[in-house]
């Protein structure tokens, strides 16, 4: 634990002006971000007596090591880059709304030559028009369905358009009149694109336009005595209100406006938006957050703002933003918001009327979201917290460990042989934090040696980078250890002191190998080598589930019912998944390699162009290198690359049949020792076990 008065910058250094601040702990890991109108003032709040100081902030300024700052021209500015530092270096006592990446969007992708209506998630993209969000894909689909009698836009993939497109029949869609198929020209790609502007218009709300507008060809029809027609439309006009009856009129004055609830207790505090389009309820979403600083109810609005349009522009932000407390101060957040906009932006709290009984219907969903969290959490939390406690006893741990890491050796047959990491944190898969890697310090198969050189590079790298900041040198010229992707320590170089987190900077409480006592003697022999004896190392067999402790001749063997047993398993299962997928990617990567790839700056396009243009890999070989300049995007030079390339990965005889002494024709596979041709790909499964 620091004291604050061993950092604190002298009173006459901090200027009295707007600016962000960051506070970094002893690892340089930027913990906390703010921003202030007067530095000078709000900085000085830190460093008062500890015991005057909220629970939480205590915590925040005796984790910190220094803080520094940055000086702005204005609030607006400040209230920007705290929102960029925030999502860059993601700090641990900071709000952090859970991003709403997984909610389900209405997307029309008029980016297209001919516009697309489907679900999205995700990022949005450039040229495409969202709708939403919604709170499940499946509203989303009921009302595509009714729209698409009105508006038959085309939903379906790249895939099955351009399959249509060259059989020249459409999709059961285009039979049914859901679609107006232009994959086989019933209309042309503008009529097509009127079509999606026409549903864009009316998801916007712009809806009595239409509704009135086919009740006038509708009563044409009846009185040209075209009555099949009138009922079509009169089924059009029942589609279209069935589609509006599932949003309710909110707000008769037909306003845009997004209201923003807060729920909140002393720990917690959950966040309820709903997005009101036409006077209409259009999306709904929600967030839960911990309360890691001391916070107020503005000052959550205002993190809540920056979640929701910090990368928003346009329409996205609407003209309204109703809200159940102002930031301190308004100004700022205000023009802000008019900034992303690009025209003003009206944030205040409602006070009467149909606005105000809305936002009282948006408070109960925030404060239901926080009580359903709260149940839910609760239970898990305590089966965590049981977990870690009973691995603590077992194991004869000082402490629960709070970090685990987990690490798991793959192979096929001693080829492309991996490891890899993973880490649980609280109990909880952090995947921000696994590792890769590859065992190149020998070859063929040995788990052990695999286990003993994995565990080296990555405390090694922990070494090195406790040596970068620092906490662990020898002597005052002690030189900065510069490592290379693979853990390995390559020379000297200059130290990185930007605040964003490190490969390798945080050591584990507990390690945790796959296998028994042999795996785990090397692990612990591997951390003695380095000098490191205060991580715990344990390895969990698969055959009876026994903990392996290093030196002990019997494992320890937790009950089956035991949850500290049970996380145990989750982190060796998770290593092992993990661990697996990255072979199966070097392998099919192996299988799939080409002469060509060692044609330096020749990309994918390029070498299917060539084997389009001769055929095959054989065929290409024979050419001459003015034959090879014929393909388009391949210069004279390039041609004389691929010459070279491929005639030093020429096979140096033709392949035999040691049966007949046929001489077997060389085609895009290989040949077998048997004369027959063996196919590129994954290996039977059937030749060996992945592990």
């Amino acid at each position: 634990m620091a004291d604050p008065s061993s950092y604190r910058p002298k009173p006459g250094e901090i200027p009295d002006s707007p600016g962000v601040y960051r506070f970094r702990d002893e690892h340089r890991r930027v913990i906390y971000v703010g921003k202030a109108k007067s530095l000078r003032q709000r900085l000085a709040n830190y460093f008062q007596d500890l015991a005057g100081l909220h629970p939480r902030t205590r915590s925040m300024v005796t984790t910190a090591a220094s803080v520094e700052w940055t000086v702005v021209s204005t609030e607006v500015e400040a209230l920007q880059l705290e929102y960029s530092w925030i999502k860059e270096y993601d700090p641990r006592f900071n709000v952090k709304y859970r991003d709403d990446k997984s909610y389900p969007y209405l997307a029309v992708t008029m980016n297209e030559e001919y516009p697309r209506v489907q679900v999205m998630r995700g990022h949005k993209k450039k040229g495409v028009r969202y709708f939403g969000p919604y709170a499940h894909a499946w509203a989303i689909r009921d009302t595509v369905d009714l729209l698409l009698r009105v508006f038959p836009v085309r939903t379906c993939s790249a895939g099955v358009f351009k399959n249509a497109a060259r059989t020249g029949r459409p999709c059961l869609l285009g039979y049914i009149g859901k679609c107006s198929a232009p994959c086989v020209d019933r209309v042309s790609a503008e009529d097509h694109r009127e079509l999606a502007d026409e549903f864009c218009d009316f998801m916007t709300g712009r809806t009595n336009t239409y509704i009135r507008r086919l009740e006038k060809q509708m009563a044409e029809a009846a009185d040209d005595m075209e009555y099949e027609r009138a009922a079509r439309l009169r089924d059009d006009i029942g589609a279209l209100k069935k589609a509006m009856e599932k949003n309710a009129v909110v707000l008769a004055d037909a306003t845009d406006a997004d209201l923003i609830a807060v729920a909140e207790d002393e720990l917690e505090a959950a966040v309820q938006i709903f997005h009101v389009r036409g006077g209409r309820v259009r999306g709904q979403r929600g967030w839960v957050t911990d309360k890691v600083e001391e916070i107020t109810t503005g000052a959550l609005v205002e993190h809540a703002l920056q979640q929701l349009y910090g990368e928003e522009t346009g329409d996205a932000v609407p003209k309204e933003v109703l809200v159940p407390a102002l930031p301190d101060p308004v100004e700022p957040v205000q023009e802000w918001l008019a900034g992303r906009r690009g025209s003003g932006v009206s944030l205040r709290i409602p006070q009467r009327g149909d606005k105000k009984a809305l936002m009282e219907t948006v408070q109960r969903n925030a404060q239901q979201a926080l009580v359903l969290h709260k149940t839910k959490r609760a239970s898990d939390l305590t089966t965590r917290s049981r977990a870690l406690e009973e691995i603590a006893d077992a194991l004869d741990l000082d402490s629960a460990p709070l970090r685990i890491e987990c690490y798991d050796i793959s192979h096929l047959q001693g080829d492309d042989v991996v490891a890899s990491m993973v880490v649980f944190e609280d109990g909880l898969a952090r995947k921000s934090e696994y590792r890769r890697f590859q065992i190149k310090g020998f070859a063929g198969q040995d788990d052990v040696r695999s286990m003993h050189e994995v565990i080296t590079r990555r405390f090694r790298r922990y070494l090195a980078e406790k040596e970068k900041t620092g906490e662990w040198t020898d002597g005052e010229n002690a030189e900065t250890l510069e490592i290379d992707r693979n853990g390995e320590i390559v020379g000297t170089g200059p130290t990185e002191d930007d605040g964003r987190p490190k490969k390798f900077a945080y050591p584990p409480q507990l390690v945790v190998v796959d296998g028994g006592a042999p795996q785990v003697a090397a692990a612990r022999r591997a951390m003695d080598e380095l000098g490191i004896d205060d991580i715990a190392v344990c390895g969990l067999a698969k055959r009876l589930e026994e903990v392996w402790l290093p030196g002990d001749d019997d494992p320890v063997v937790l009950p089956r019912t035991s949850e500290g047993l049970y996380l145990l398993q989750r982190v060796r299962d998770e290593a092992h998944r993990f661990a697996i997928g990255y072979q199966r990617t070097k392998r099919s990567k192996r299988f799939r390699s080409s002469p060509l790839d060692d044609v330096p700056g020749l990309g994918e396009t390029r070498k299917q162009a060539l084997l389009k243009h001769f055929g095959s890999l054989k065929k290409l070989r024979s050419a001459t290198i003015d034959q090879i300049c014929e393909v388009p995007g391949i210069g004279r030079k390039t041609a004389e690359t691929i010459a070279v390339a491929l005639a030093r990965s020429a096979p140096a005889a033709p392949a035999v049949n040691t049966a007949t002494g046929e001489i077997m024709e060389e085609e895009p596979g290989t040949m077998g020792s048997s004369g027959e041709p063996v196919t590129t790909g994954a290996p039977d499964e059937r030749r060996g076990q992945e592990t």
